[in-house]
């Protein structure tokens, strides 16, 4: 994900998640400049970004775990695969390091808790209120030691149309 997909990104999180405080452009400024946080972007075949996903790869070598910051699919291609695609790039990052990678979904968000769960996540925790300005709950999940996921298309394959960028870390 590059600097200059920010604007995109912000007017996708405007139509994802209305209801709890969507992130802003600084949010996201902030997150590409952290050196521990790795994002892509999914766009089309006409290169409009229709996903972004991040995640903070925190701990240290003995101790390694990260965490999904976010992602998100425009909603005029959901169940395409592009969010699975997302997640998957995001754990073949943290694989890189081991160790268990932690996230929060919204407790009434069952497409991602079934694609989380497919994914080896477990629930291991509630947070009541967690979203505002909603008050919608949230689990915590959690996947042990990952391994690598083939298939995620390298970014300028020409027959794909979803292709993933570089990430700015």
């Amino acid at each position: 994900m590059r600097p200059r997909d920010i604007e995109r990104c912000v007017e996708l999180e405007q139509l994802l998640f209305p209801e709890d405080d969507p992130w802003h452009a600084v949010a996201f400024r902030s997150e590409l400049a952290g050196s521990h946080n790795r994002y892509i972007a999914a766009r089309d075949s006409d290169g409009r970004l229709v996903g972004y996903a991040g995640i903070a790869l925190l701990g240290d070598a003995a101790y390694p775990e990260a965490e999904v910051h976010t992602i998100g699919v425009d909603p005029e291609v959901h169940r395409a695969g592009i969010g699975t695609l997302l997640l998957e790039w995001l754990l073949t990052e943290a694989a890189k390091r081991g160790g268990p990678v932690f996230l929060e979904v919204r407790a009434d968000n069952a497409p991602a808790i079934a694609l989380y769960a497919k994914h080896g996540f477990h629930i291991i925790g509630l947070r009541k209120n967690y979203y505002q300005p909603s008050g919608a709950d949230a689990y915590t999940m959690r996947r042990p030691e990952l391994g690598d996921f083939p298939g995620l298309v390298p970014d300028g394959d020409p027959g794909a149309a979803v292709r993933s960028d570089e990430v700015l870390s």
